[in-house]
């Protein structure tokens, strides 16, 4: 917050600079531009914008910006500049456009007292759609914007049906990868299911704006999703790319369009948005043991409404749907014994399920060390890395600046990291490793990596089967639910609306 405070004067300062002759031309001192805050409260006065109000626009984060464009805007009308073309010029590159003003030699007229021509019904039109589009735009790039919650990984955290407010603020807003793109979709057009929204060139380098707060461990985090850089047509994000190599080997997904459709890239900021926990922090070691997850050899926070399996024991052969309703149980199945079903369920909801006189038993399910090993669990080596979801581990999360020895035990860690995330070309060769052309034993990471679990520990997707999370990918963190739809019914979850999010 404080970086913020500090650098938002000056990249206003910049392009008000450029305004010094067009300040004394309305009678004030050319100099003023050049002064953080005061040239403002100038600006502020040449364009007659001095309610206190308006002063507020301008201390609030990120409304600033879009308060200094039409600042700017009402200083080029101030010159006589009306035409759509002028107007959308002075907003987005007033460095450009108003020394051309100045070089036109323009004079000033005093908004108070100058009468300027009025527009046409058309034009009205068409300026309201233009700013509101553009509003919209900047608030959805800048500020928030609202997700849905397509599965239960959350669970009883954040449910399918919930609609969430999901603040950029407060990690700061990253400067789109991919500006050009059709607005208000994510990546693909509304009345296709395979067009691209965006046009892949140019690629901006990441970059985030100063934010309010600092990313911490537990944070609820909206982000792009790592592995959905690739996918198939058909799958989508729903099974990875790389899921689909594994099991049916590449040459079969890259030509059998038939059954995977075509294979599909993505940049960073058009991958499929995930909302998990934030489980580990750069540097953190984390391990899982039996379920239960350390953080650098303590046990880590345990959310709220976490859920796990339970094998669930009965005296008969069902249980009544109106008890699952009652303990608002969504996720579970039978297993070959009739008398035996699985459920998704909280530790508070296992503990009422054991007074329940049809239940003989509750018993939470884990799979033991060195059983369940696959290729699907990160990092999908089995050869060196025999671990499952419920022990997992240990496992360092990259840090920005350290350095970690790498070799072909254990490149399988850091392999996604080093040619996909930070774009180095790697090679393994004779079981010696070479990154950009020169052997190597050692790698120095470029950026920060998260770990993120879901609050369903059983039925989530997360980083125990894709691995770390770049801080590039980080889009924000929900706060609020606005609205909550049950999608077995279509009716609204009065109870669960109008909360903030845990």
């Amino acid at each position: 917050m404080i970086a913020f405070i500090l650098i938002v004067p000056i990249l206003f300062t910049i392009p008000i600079v450029f305004c010094w002759k067009l300040f004394e031309r309305a009678g004030y001192k050319g100099f003023f531009s050049a002064i953080p805050f005061y040239n403002l409260f100038i600006l502020s006065k040449i364009v007659n914008c001095t309610k206190w109000w308006w002063y507020l626009l301008l201390i609030l984060p990120y409304i600033n910006f879009f308060t200094l464009m039409l600042m700017f805007i009402d200083l080029a009308k101030s010159y006589g500049r009306f035409k759509i073309w002028e107007i959308i010029c002075a907003a987005v590159v007033p460095f450009i456009f108003f020394p051309l003003v100045t070089i036109q030699n323009s004079k000033y007229s005093d908004p108070r007292t100058t009468t300027y021509p009025p527009k046409g019904a058309v034009r009205e039109w068409l300026d309201s759609i233009v700013w509101a589009i553009v509003a919209a735009l900047i608030i959805r790039t800048f500020i928030f914007e609202a997700y849905t919650i397509p599965s239960s990984s959350m669970e009883k955290s954040l449910l399918v049906g919930d609609y969430l407010v999901v603040s950029k603020i407060g990690y700061g807003p990253r400067i789109p990868n991919t500006p050009l793109a059709f607005p208000f979709v994510h990546h693909t057009l509304p009345w296709s299911k395979t067009a691209k929204s965006y046009i892949e060139k140019p690629q901006i380098p990441y970059k985030r704006m100063p934010g309010t707060t600092d990313i911490k461990r537990n944070d609820p985090i909206v982000f792009n999703f790592p592995a959905g850089d690739t996918v198939s047509e058909v799958y989508q994000s729903n099974v990875t790319f790389y899921q689909l190599v594994r099991h049916f080997g590449r040459e079969n997904v890259m030509n059998n369009k038939a059954q995977f459709g075509n294979i599909i890239t993505r940049p960073v900021d058009k991958r499929e948005n995930y909302v998990k926990r934030l489980i580990a922090m750069p540097g953190d070691t984390l391990q899982i043991i039996d379920g239960v997850v350390y953080i650098n050899g303590e046990i880590g926070e345990q959310p709220e409404e976490m859920q796990h399996n339970y094998l669930v024991k009965i005296t008969s052969n069902g249980i009544n749907s109106k008890i699952l309703e009652k303990y608002n149980i969504t996720e579970g199945y039978r297993t070959p014994n009739p008398n035996e079903l699985i459920f998704n369920m909280t530790g508070d909801i296992a503990e009422e399920f054991r007074k329940l006189p049809f239940v003989t038993s509750v018993e939470r399910m884990i799979a033991p060390a060195g059983t369940d090993i696959s290729e699907d669990i990160f990092p999908n080596d089995t050869t060196h890395f025999k671990w499952n979801a419920d022990n997992f581990g240990p496992i360092v999360i990259p840090q920005e600046g350290k350095t970690v020895k790498i070799n072909a035990e254990n490149i399988a860690l850091y392999d996604r990291v080093i040619r996909a995330y930070e774009l180095n070309d790697m090679k393994v060769k004779d079981g010696k490793i070479f990154i950009n052309g020169k052997e190597t034993d050692e790698y120095t990471f470029k950026m920060d990596y998260y770990w993120m679990m879901g609050d369903n520990r059983h039925n989530s997707q997360d980083s125990r089967f894709w691995g770390y999370v770049p801080v590039d990918h980080i889009v924000g963190k929900p706060v609020f639910v606005w609205l909550s739809i049950d999608k077995n019914t279509g009716k609204i979850r009065f109870n669960k609306t109008f909360r903030f999010v845990k």
